[in-house]
């Protein structure tokens, strides 16, 4: 990956949505050239995919939690069942395994403080293994995801 591949990225992960001649006329590019590098970054997953970033509020999803969860069972086939059920759940938006304590990482987001008390005493509570979960709500996001940092 060179100068100009990094530069692409950049680019795109500002704006996923420039047409092709001004990303490659923002690149130093001519169209045709800067296509093909787009296209080779696709296919090798360097890009893998473009979505819109969406508020939160106007889709129903306006409160979100940080919820930590300690394993009591983390034999295989425990973990492997509790991973299976969070990648099911529309409500965890994300979700990391993580070394140490905790053990697991997820985002939430629900309609409202009511919906997420009832998704984590019916829903979360209850999964395999689970010993303990603590949920931290965020007063404000102070550096929302701007994408990673592209050397270039």
């Amino acid at each position: 990956m060179d100068r100009i591949d990094r530069r692409i990225l950049q680019e795109l992960q500002r704006d996923g949505r420039l047409s092709n001649t001004e990303l490659a006329d923002r690149v130093g590019l001519t169209p045709s050239p800067c296509l093909r590098r787009v296209r080779h970054l696709e296919e090798t997953g360097v890009i893998r995919g473009y979505r819109a970033l969406l508020d939160g509020a106007a889709v129903g999803r306006g409160f979100e939690a940080f919820v930590t969860v300690v394993m009591r069972y983390e034999d295989h086939d425990t973990v492997a069942e509790f991973e299976r059920q969070v990648a099911g759940m529309p409500e965890v938006v994300e979700a990391h395994r993580l070394f140490g304590d905790p053990d697991f990482l997820l985002r939430v987001a629900v309609a409202d403080l009511a919906a997420y008390e009832r998704f984590y005493s019916e829903t979360l509570s209850g999964l395999p293994g689970v010993a303990q979960v603590t949920s931290h709500v965020a007063m404000k996001a102070v550096k929302p995801d701007t994408g990673l940092p592209v050397v270039p």
